[in-house]
């Protein structure tokens, strides 16, 4: 792809696709249950913003039908994957069109403090209450104070670059 000078707007949509598909992530599953239900969802956007107090931040698309339930339910689980967990990463990003209880089956799954779903397989859980949510363009940015942590055995990460998964 040749670089791309554009100093009136924005970067189409299309080509920052791509871009961002050469950036390597961690893979993770976000679950939330409480009032509005319990749902999962694959997500690689997130990051740390601080550590006291104990905070990160999850993008959501404001068009998926996760985004609202975990706000409404306020809290959220971001459970970092390992290298074998491929399948359960396709899954919860809606491979097979599974509904959500099935999604969860295919796991094992406990809770912390908020209630909301743990991957006991994990290498890292974070239980988070939502602090504040920012809506910027197509996504929400959810930021979850961290109120438990859960850390599982040194395996590797499943990492999603180049559109593919990779084990780090």
């Amino acid at each position: 792809m040749a670089p791309t000078e554009n100093t009136n707007k924005s970067l189409a949509s299309h080509e920052f696709r791509e871009a961002m598909s050469r950036l390597g992530a961690s893979v993770h599953l976000l679950a939330s249950a409480g009032p509005a239900g319990r749902i999962g969802a694959t997500v690689s956007s997130v990051c740390s913003v601080s550590d006291d107090p104990a905070t990160l931040l999850v993008c959501l698309n404001r068009s998926a039908k996760v985004n609202q339930i975990v706000k409404d339910n306020g809290v959220f689980c971001i459970n970092t994957l390992i290298h074998d967990h491929t399948d359960l990463s396709n899954v919860f990003a809606g491979q097979g069109d599974l509904p959500m209880e099935e999604r969860f089956a295919k796991g094992s799954w406990g809770t912390l403090a908020t209630g909301s779903p743990v991957l006991e397989s994990a290498r890292v859980s974070f239980d988070c209450h939502i602090k504040e949510v920012t809506e910027v363009g197509t996504h929400s940015v959810l930021f979850g104070e961290v109120v438990a942590a859960r850390l599982g055995e040194f395996a590797p990460a499943l990492i999603y670059l180049d559109r593919n998964y990779h084990s780090v």
